[in-house]
């Protein structure tokens, strides 16, 4: 059996299709509500980079998705219960219970809890690609340097308040405003060493060592 009929068994049309329906909905409306540059952030690039690699199979998009974001979003997950339930951990979570907010709105922003569990399904279906680390380092990367060098920064006042500021948190994890326990070109090469060192490389190494690789996973479904 050849690769391409060994891939194309990988995931499910169904899921495929679920998938781009939501897609499909999601970006139009959060275009509307908070522009294009909402999707710079990793969360956003990263359902762009899945809805990609579940139709091309992709082992190495599903990857960078899931060493970027797997324990961000885990995080989003306990902070939202924590709101649920009447508490207060990190406020990442806060303006899914914002009033302002369209209710349809906030229910899109859900897929954060969703899409964790999602990748770890894809990943372990496709493999993980260890060339997934250097990839979404750099692309990480260049995100947060265009955040800094040419979108609104924290605090910042803008004519269409919905539209994204401090994106990927590169002026303090504070929207309403910048940090100033340094400088921020400080805090910029602290904020990526500590993403790349504390969030991505142990993801990675988890991943790793517990994922098949994309030749083990192809062999598997042969």
């Amino acid at each position: 059996m050849n690769t391409r009929t060994q891939s194309s068994k990988a995931i499910p049309l169904w899921l495929k299709l679920a998938y781009t329906a939501f897609m499909a909905v999601l970006i139009p409306v959060y275009w509307y509500h908070y522009g294009p540059t909402n999707f710079l952030y990793f969360c956003d690039i990263a359902l762009l980079l899945t809805l990609a690699g579940v139709w091309l199979e992709s082992p190495l998009l599903i990857s960078l998705s899931a060493v970027g974001i797997l324990m961000p979003q885990a995080l989003w997950c306990v902070d939202y219960a924590v709101q649920l339930c009447g508490f207060k951990m990190t406020g990442m979570t806060a303006y899914m219970f914002d009033g302002t907010k369209p209710l349809f709105l906030r229910g899109l922003s859900l897929f954060h809890g969703w899409l964790p569990f999602l990748l770890a399904f894809l990943v372990f279906r496709l493999g993980y690609d260890k060339r997934a680390l250097k990839g979404w380092t750099a692309l990480a990367s260049g995100l947060c340097l265009v955040a800094y060098f040419w979108l609104p920064k924290a605090g910042e006042t803008l004519a269409d308040p919905n539209l994204p500021r401090n994106v990927n948190y590169v002026f303090g994890m504070d929207d309403a405003q910048p940090q100033t326990w340094m400088s921020p070109e400080l805090y910029l090469v602290t904020w990526l060493a500590l993403l790349i060192f504390v969030v991505f490389v142990p993801t990675h190494f988890v991943l790793k060592k517990i994922c098949p690789t994309p030749e083990q996973a192809a062999a598997k479904r042969a």
